[in-house]
């Protein structure tokens, strides 16, 4: 594959891309934002049952795994979806799927039943796992190509924002609907419609390559794309340094709920502050790399965050750290972190073929969550012979190494 980049340009460069582009970021935002309110509503309402503490965990890591174990099993089967049909019609089609998840969820809720609600959970993560390979493989179709950094800070900003107010609003609905929960469930089927029909407003772009023949093996097909990602260096080290990223988010989020328990003594609603601080700060950083990168893909901005997130993590394994001090801290992290991600996800969008972006982001959007289950194993390993606190110098040590291996093979054409 030749290595040089060529910018592709947008399929729509009217100055009417406007109206598309924020019916995607809106549509993108109710989207994080519902996937973490019924998350961390059934979460709460397993918490609040009459069962033993191991039953609880159980159930409660159970949760988190059938929501991630989709976009293991469904990203590549999106990504074909993505390339073979509009992009735009595949969203609407989910989003479509999503009204119906909702009232099956307050369904699960009216019957108080706790499998129902997993499989809930379990039907949006296949929902969102769908959905990821169009909603980013649709970008440098809406978008100018001098838009698309800028673009992708609004979209990681948005999603931010989304899990931050979907994770609130799951707490407010679980004590809001306490003895009524089948009211959520159609609070959230409401929003999804509303979902849908903004989805409705994303420019419809024509198929990208109409003639792709149907995927059957996903392990095949994923390997398949991987081996076609290795013959272009930049577009492979960006897909490495997009795994590490969530590897290192996945880290710092589990650990983070322990340090504020274990160390600050926070409660609840200070743990969840501290997160908001990382989301915020995540999403700050994501529109600086928009702005910063001026119309092009700015890789210089890969090596800069990763040299914030580690410089950030020093304090926080200090014993002595005050929560003030420590929030602060998380800020610049989320910072930096946004400074690392949206150049990587702007070549993971515009470097590959058009006919074949959807794979290449369903293929990332599966190792990104290997590098989530990567680091679940990680944690424990790290906690035999580490403190909570210095675990958080681990997490910056890794992303120094990834952001200088990523930016290594940084080409000139990327910051012509």
């Amino acid at each position: 594959m030749n290595n040089t980049y060529t910018p592709l340009p947008s399929m729509n460069t009217s100055p009417r891309w406007q109206r598309g582009f924020w019916c995607l970021m809106a549509t993108q935002f109710q989207n994080a934002f519902s996937d973490n309110a019924l998350k961390n509503l059934i979460i709460l309402l397993v918490l609040a049952r009459p069962m033993s503490q191991a039953e609880r965990d159980t159930s409660v890591m159970l949760a988190g795994a059938l929501f991630a174990l989709p976009f293991i099993l469904f990203s590549m089967f999106g990504g074909w979806l993505a390339d073979r049909f509009s992009k735009q019609q595949v969203m609407e089609r989910v989003k479509t799927a999503e009204i119906g998840i909702m009232f099956f969820a307050a369904l699960a809720f009216l019957l108080h039943s706790l499998p129902l609600q997993l499989l809930a959970i379990l039907c949006m993560g296949t929902h969102s796992a769908l959905f990821g390979p169009s909603k980013y493989g649709i970008l440098p179709e809406v978008l100018p190509f001098e838009k698309l950094s800028w673009g992708n800070g609004v979209l990681e900003l948005l999603t931010f924002l989304g899990i931050i107010l979907g994770t609130l609003a799951g707490g407010l609905f679980a004590s809001w609907f306490k003895e009524t929960p089948a009211v959520s469930g159609l609070v959230l089927a409401a929003i999804a419609i509303g979902g849908w029909m903004l989805s409705r407003s994303i420019p419809k772009v024509p198929p990208a390559n109409p003639q792709c023949s149907f995927r059957v093996n996903p392990i095949t097909d994923l390997w398949r794309q991987l081996m076609r990602m290795r013959g272009d260096r930049d577009l492979w080290r960006a897909n490495l340094g997009n795994t590490g990223f969530f590897f290192i988010a996945a880290l710092v989020q589990m650990n983070l709920v322990l340090f504020a328990h274990d160390v600050l003594k926070l409660s609840e609603t200070g743990n969840a502050s501290l997160n908001a601080a990382l989301a915020i700060g995540i999403g700050v950083g994501s529109v600086l790399a928009g702005y910063a990168s001026r119309g092009k893909i700015e890789y210089r901005l890969v090596p800069a965050g990763a040299l914030v997130m580690f410089l950030s993590t020093i304090p926080m394994g200090l014993a002595a750290i005050t929560t003030p001090a420590f929030s602060t801290a998380l800020v610049a992290l989320g910072l930096g972190a946004g400074l690392f991600i949206v150049p990587i996800t702007a070549v993971l969008q515009s470097r590959p073929a058009p006919e074949n972006k959807g794979a290449v982001q369903g293929a990332a959007s599966v190792l990104s969550f290997v590098g989530i289950l990567a680091s679940t194993g990680v944690q424990r390993l790290l906690r035999l012979v580490l403190s909570s606190g210095e675990i958080f110098w681990v997490c910056g040590a890794v992303a120094l190494l990834v952001g200088t291996y990523v930016a290594y093979s940084r080409r000139a054409e990327f910051t012509a």
